[in-house]
């Protein structure tokens, strides 16, 4: 007797493993979204915070013998020169907020808005307001609280 061997595979074989890697990628492709979409969530986080960082430490440090401040917006964040904020100056620094991440709520002085802006004390370093910043994706959401110290932290 001859034992023949057909070498390949069959169409069940085949569409057996379409399936299987059709079912993987279902699982695995949604749980890299939400991870891209944290990543995004946590650095524009650390953007708002730097932000505000920076203005408070250019304001300490009499920079232009100025105060300096932070002008927050759905998709940007905007350091700004002394103590009211002007979308035209010149002088702005402008940080993008990164998508799907955006600022979906700024509260100061028990006042919500999509936007709103602090600025800090040359002497002190106290901001004018206290409150929160809130950056959101459709997942996930970070806020960002200032204190009446004008130290920033994120819960």
């Amino acid at each position: 007797m001859t034992n023949y061997y057909k070498k390949g595979i069959t169409a069940l074989e085949l569409l057996l493993v379409v399936a299987v890697l059709g079912a993987v990628f279902s699982i695995v492709i949604p749980q890299f979204s939400k991870i891209r979409e944290l990543q995004t969530l946590k650095s524009g986080a650390a953007d708002i915070l730097s932000s505000i960082n920076k203005a408070r430490s250019q304001t300490l440090s009499s920079l232009n013998s100025l105060e300096y401040g932070v002008h927050f917006e759905i998709a940007q964040i905007i350091i700004f020169q002394g103590v009211n904020f002007s979308t035209n100056d010149i002088n702005n620094e402008i940080i993008n907020v990164i998508s799907p991440a955006s600022i979906s709520n700024v509260t100061f002085d028990s006042i919500s808005g999509v936007s709103g802006e602090i600025y800090f004390n040359r002497l002190s370093g106290n901001p004018n307001r206290t409150g929160t910043v809130t950056l959101s994706t459709a997942n996930f959401s970070k806020i960002i609280t200032i204190s009446a110290t004008g130290v920033a932290s994120v819960n």
